[in-house]
């Protein structure tokens, strides 16, 4: 029989019991001098970091990342280079439900991956759509308001959504996805994964190009039914996933990428930079480059999913950003919403610390376990770490143009509504076109959405395809057309 170990304070003193406090006499008072109680609520009233304001709920694993072609042509990326096997975090989420939120309801999902590098950390941060709601940051945060509660009552409401929706045109490509069965997976691992932003690639040499990830599920698309989803359990896609890996049964993702070249860019027929569009398969077709596995569940869900940190500010040498304003927004809001949620050392947490050395000039706040030694300054005249350049030879390309507040300027065929026409006509089937009707009749006849709201649904769905439009109408009894 083994040997209990005895229960300590967290500073690693033997605890005095585990299941009395210290009081005056059996029936009397407890007392302040208690400090093994008072450790243990102080620490239980602060067991939970602040949720995260997007993406609250979710679950993750670890796998691995391999490279199985030769895209040396493109980046010099180390992990994406033939050959190179990376060790691998993701995080699977919902985005506008709270941490207590079912799993299957109607709504997009996260699919963050961080990749532990010998050059630093990687982040790929993106949905399991190609697209989003919105293409400009200035939005975000009304965009994510109109899908969380009400102030007044602290409900959920769908005409807020519509509202938003219906006067923000640039979202019909995303909403059209949304109410299809895509709006609700039948689990993570039957759902691609996408970068969704546009990102740089440059390799050794200096030359650029542009590109977009797609990461296809290996065990094919699986969607609910939205009667399928609500019948769910809440907790259906982090129950599936854990016994999934568990049972040997490990997930895998085929990895591609799109690839434009940079000079492309500027009179290609859509702004490939619009985070509402994708790039047609039949303009530049995906080139598969390796695959993607998991293969280890987290030892403990606090620790390792949800103080996990991702950031698309985390770019390796070969990488970088786009012009894409909603990228450019992210590389600062990620980070520093972790700092406010995690605290200001959060890259020290073992789950997202880089497994390669760190020589950094940071030091000092909160909760700082990585220490720097002296100098702790830069310059230096005493053989400090210092800044290589060479290695982000390509990080970069030309702007001009005066300090606005504007648009993106208009390519040839850019267009609000194209997009998830095409949708609509030649990629859903029958009973895809079916449902979709069913789930946008479903969501805009809540008891919320006003009588005043409807006709504005209908004319959203009309600018997107007449006959789906049409056919909303007949659903919600609009009149007109």
């Amino acid at each position: 029989m083994s040997v209990r170990p005895t229960t300590t304070t967290d500073a690693g003193i033997a605890a005095p019991s585990d299941d009395h406090s210290q009081s005056v006499g059996p029936n009397g008072p407890l007392l302040l001098q208690d400090h093994y109680l008072i450790q243990k609520m102080a620490h239980f009233n602060r067991e939970r970091v602040p949720e995260r304001v997007v993406h609250a709920k979710g679950g993750g694993a670890f796998g691995t990342l391999e490279i199985t072609e030769d895209v040396s042509q493109f980046t010099r990326a180390g992990l994406f280079q033939k050959g190179a096997r990376t060790e691998s975090l993701v995080r699977f989420s919902s985005v506008a439900g709270e941490l207590g939120s079912a799993d299957a309801g109607r709504d997009p999902r996260g699919f963050s991956m961080k990749f532990y590098t010998d050059e630093g950390n990687y982040d790929l941060v993106g949905n399991n759509t190609p697209v989003f709601f919105i293409r400009d940051p200035q939005k975000f945060s009304d965009f994510i308001h109109s899908q969380k509660r009400r102030a007044d009552n602290h409900l959920r409401d769908n005409n807020m959504q519509w509202d938003f929706w219906t006067l923000t045109p640039e979202s019909a490509h995303q909403v059209s996805l949304l109410m299809t069965d895509r709006g609700t997976p039948a689990s993570w691992r039957h759902m691609n994964g996408y970068g969704s932003h546009t990102f740089l690639w440059y390799n050794a040499a200096g030359e650029k190009f542009w590109v977009k990830y797609h990461f296809k599920s290996d065990q094919g698309i699986k969607n609910f039914t939205a009667a399928e989803a609500d019948a769910q359990d809440p907790d259906v896609h982090i129950r599936d996933l854990y016994t999934a890996i568990q049972r040997g049964d490990h997930p895998s993702w085929t990895v591609q990428v799109q690839v434009m070249p940079f000079e492309d860019a500027a009179d290609y027929r859509f702004n490939p930079f619009d985070l509402t569009k994708v790039w047609p398969h039949a303009d530049y077709e995906p080139i598969t480059i390796g695959t993607w596995t998991l293969n280890r569940n987290p030892e403990n869900y606090f620790a390792q999913i949800e103080q996990a940190a991702f950031e698309p500010a985390n770019l390796v040498p070969g990488i970088g950003a786009s012009p894409d304003k909603m990228l450019q927004g992210r590389l600062f809001s990620y980070p520093d919403a972790h700092r406010y949620r995690i605290g200001a050392n959060y890259l020290h947490l073992p789950v997202n610390a880089p497994k390669n050395p760190v020589h950094s000039y940071n030091f000092d706040g909160a909760m700082a376990y990585r220490n720097p030694t002296d100098p702790v300054y830069s310059p230096n005249s005493v053989n400090g770490p210092a800044a290589d350049p060479e290695l982000w030879k390509g990080d970069s390309y030309d702007v001009a143009g005066e300090i606005v507040r504007s648009a993106y300027a208009l390519h040839s065929e850019d267009d609000d509504f194209g997009q998830a026409r095409t949708l609509w006509e030649k990629v859903l089937s029958d009973t895809d076109r079916d449902n979709m009707v069913g789930n946008i009749l479903g969501h805009a006849t809540a008891p919320e959405v006003s009588p005043e709201m409807k006709p504005r649904v209908v004319e959203y769905w009309r600018n997107v395809q007449k006959d789906l439009g049409d056919r909303v109408a007949q659903g919600l009894g609009v009149n007109g057309s």
